[in-house]
């Protein structure tokens, strides 16, 4: 249970902190600066879900996944191990599966892309796309942090790994992120072409070009 009641309790001045499990460990540990990413994502969606521009359904799914958010945080900050003190939160496949479910939801009816997209559009779609972007620093800082703990269940005094369902969750909840940032520019996305202000080279950069402008024009 959580129970805040001072802000500021002077523990983390020598650069440590503790991990859920209330295990010691510092401040530029591989886990703190996975969970640490995971903050700063979620409070990139705040502002998205601040400017209440989107369609209700999309700022309901916004905030329903800024808690699971804290979910993921509390479980990357928490040793996997055979017998916890106590029962820990963990992602589950059920918590990656219903972002799959959304971004099927949400992808449908979006034009197919002939190009990246570049980021911005809507305050609403550039914030999404700087969440989406974060989202994947968090999962690489976690694959950091999988490299050094692994994935294995803690025994004795060896610390325990991650929950792979965790990294899974950022990657597919990156993916969603793009997906309404597409959402959030109603399908008017601005699609990136490569050396734009240089001749083309070749019949097949010819062709490519022409394919992008051609489908900006018919979803302007």
């Amino acid at each position: 249970m959580v129970n805040l009641t001072r802000i500021y309790t002077r523990t983390g001045d020598a650069g440590q902190t503790r991990l859920s499990d209330m295990s010691l460990t510092s401040k530029t540990d591989a886990r703190v600066a996975a969970y640490g990413d995971v903050d700063e994502a979620n409070s990139i969606l705040g502002v998205v879900t601040a400017l209440e521009a989107l369609p209700q359904p999309i700022l309901v799914t916004l905030r329903a996944i800024q808690n699971e958010l804290f979910d993921v945080g509390a479980d990357l900050s928490n040793p996997v191990v055979a017998e916890p003190k106590w029962e820990p939160l963990r992602v589950t496949a059920a918590n990656v599966e219903r972002l799959e479910a959304w971004c099927d939801e949400y992808s449908e009816g979006l034009p197919d892309l002939a190009s990246f997209i570049l980021p911005g559009g809507t305050p609403s779609a550039g914030y999404l796309h700087l969440a989406r972007t974060v989202v994947r620093r968090a999962e690489r800082a976690a694959w950091a942090a999988a490299q050094e703990y692994g994935f294995d269940v803690g025994a004795g005094e060896e610390p325990g790994g991650l929950n792979p369902l965790a990294i899974t969750y950022l990657n597919r909840l990156s993916d969603l992120l793009f997906i309404l940032a597409r959402v959030a520019n109603t399908g008017h996305d601005v699609l990136w072409i490569p050396g734009k202000d240089r001749e083309p080279v070749g019949e097949r950069a010819e062709r490519h070009r022409a394919r992008i402008r051609r489908s900006q024009a018919e979803n302007a």
